[in-house]
């Protein structure tokens, strides 16, 4: 675990001052002692979201200390915030309704777009392997995380091939396992996700058999415990303000991203560079069509078996969170969406990725 502590001295425009001040009250207010920095607790996924923040700069001069959580999965973090162990988190959209579907005490606060258009998500099969297309996979052993983006894309490349998922075995592993399952050839083809994707294609020659455009949505969601944006508005308020502005400076600021990415994780260059481009992001409002879409993923799960809960989606989602700021930092920056998309698609390097015909 670890920490980055507040400070960096940087000069601020009045407005800015007048900022950070009153949240500083907001702060005050929640009856921390003078001088003490209330926390936040952030997990982040194989250094994802700490990364980001420490790269971009975003974080100096808050006036909270941030205490970073690192986990290797999206479920990992999830039952991490569901035990208060953290206060907020990124993940993707089918993990955090699956557990929001169980019964987990989370929001989403925030949302982004993943402006790959769902490659960041792929089922892999191995190097020399005979399965062709989706179709192929009947009767085969397919390795993923239950209620991950993985999960949710079998599902989905299933239901396009005309295929239930009775008609094939899934077995839920950890990544780790999942990636000695696949290198072993325990089971017949592996749906994962970025940095693990990019690794497995590079490291073992593995194959995309298909990949999340056209069927994942590609958003993610900071997701927080229901009783830390109770206790921690204001520093969520913040914390989400500052993530959105940093979402936009990777944007043109790949590799320097990615490199603190190395650092933090230990991936090499190669590897990390990949990931960020599979995995640029930009805000998004979180708005009637974001949940409807949402809505369906949801059933989805249902319909596969995999969810047995009937909860309310809207429920799910709090939009209470900045984006008003949010909208005006973007109209103050000159940023338009169009443009955000157009900039990161000229510019993304994205691994090989050969798909079987």
């Amino acid at each position: 675990m670890h920490s980055s502590e507040p400070g960096g001295v940087r000069r601020r425009r009045p407005a800015q001052q007048m900022g950070v001040l009153l949240l500083a009250l907001a702060l005050a207010a929640c009856g921390k002692p003078p001088g003490e920095p209330t926390v936040l607790k952030v997990g982040s996924q194989k250094g994802g979201d700490k990364s980001l923040l420490l790269a971009s700069g975003q974080l100096d001069g808050a006036p909270y200390r941030v205490e970073w959580s690192d986990f290797p999965a999206a479920q990992n973090l999830l039952e991490a915030l569901a035990a208060g162990a953290v206060d907020v988190g990124l993940v993707g959209d089918a993990p955090f309704l699956f557990a929001y579907a169980g019964g987990a005490d989370i929001k989403a606060v925030h949302a982004a777009a993943n402006l790959q258009g769902g490659v960041s998500t792929a089922i892999l099969v191995p190097k020399g392997s005979p399965i062709r297309g989706v179709a192929d996979l009947r009767g085969r052993r397919i390795a993923t995380g239950r209620g991950s983006i993985g999960h949710y894309l079998l599902l989905r490349a299933l239901e396009r091939a005309g295929l239930k998922p009775s008609d094939v075995t899934i077995v839920f592993l950890a990544p780790s396992d999942a990636k000695a399952a696949f290198a072993t050839r325990a089971v017949d083809a592996w749906s994962t996700w970025a940095p693990y994707l990019p690794l497995a294609v590079r490291d073992e020659g593995a194959q995309v058999l298909t990949d999340g455009r056209g069927l994942l949505s590609g958003y993610g969601f900071e997701v927080a415990s229901t009783p830390s944006i109770t206790a921690k508005r204001a520093q969520l308020q913040d914390y989400l303000l500052r993530l959105g502005r940093a979402e936009l400076w990777a944007q043109t600021h790949q590799d320097a991203y990615a490199k603190v990415l190395a650092q933090e994780t230990g991936l090499d260059d190669d590897i990390a560079r990949k990931t960020v481009a599979l995995n640029l992001r930009a805000p998004r409002r979180i708005d009637a069509a974001v949940v409807a879409e949402e809505g369906e993923v949801l059933k989805r799960f249902q319909a596969s078996g995999a969810i047995a809960a009937r909860p309310e989606v809207t429920a799910a989602f709090d939009s209470s969170f900045g984006w008003g700021e949010w909208a005006q930092h973007v109209k103050n920056q000159h940023w338009r969406m169009g443009e955000i998309f157009a900039r990161a698609r000229a510019g993304a390097e994205t691994p090989s990725q050969p798909k079987r015909s």
